[in-house]
């Protein structure tokens, strides 16, 4: 099971820690990627970080703005997001998989989203 939690309300230029909780599973073992879906867009990949990668990959969107990370000695995984823009709205969510790629159809467990909304 995948939590994702951390969304809220922020302004422009803020910034947000978005936190995935994973239980039940040897998270360590997973690639781990963060995708969002904004109102009336497709979900699309943020960022991606391997099982035991140091460094993510990330959209073209937020390379510069956005880190993930991942803790798994205590399941977590992380995406912290600054310089908010109003084009970062969305639902965001986790995922794992035991591929090798970041895709969205190749993601084998989702957790449930948390909103964030960047107002102007």
């Amino acid at each position: 099971q995948l939590q994702a939690y951390g969304g809220g309300l922020v302004q422009t230029g803020g910034s947000l820690r978005l936190s995935c909780a994973a239980s039940g599973r040897a998270f360590s073992s997973y690639n781990m990627a963060w995708f969002r879906q904004a109102p009336g867009k497709e979900r699309e990949f943020v960022a991606g970080l391997a099982w035991s990668a140091s460094s993510g990959y990330y959209a073209n969107s937020v390379k510069g703005r956005f880190t993930v990370s991942r803790d798994n000695a205590k399941n977590t995984a992380y995406l912290q997001m600054n310089s908010l823009k109003p084009e970062d709205t969305a639902v965001y969510y986790c995922a794992i998989t035991s591929g090798s790629t970041f895709a969205y159809y190749g993601m084998n467990y989702w957790g449930k989203g948390t909103l964030v909304t960047v107002s102007s």
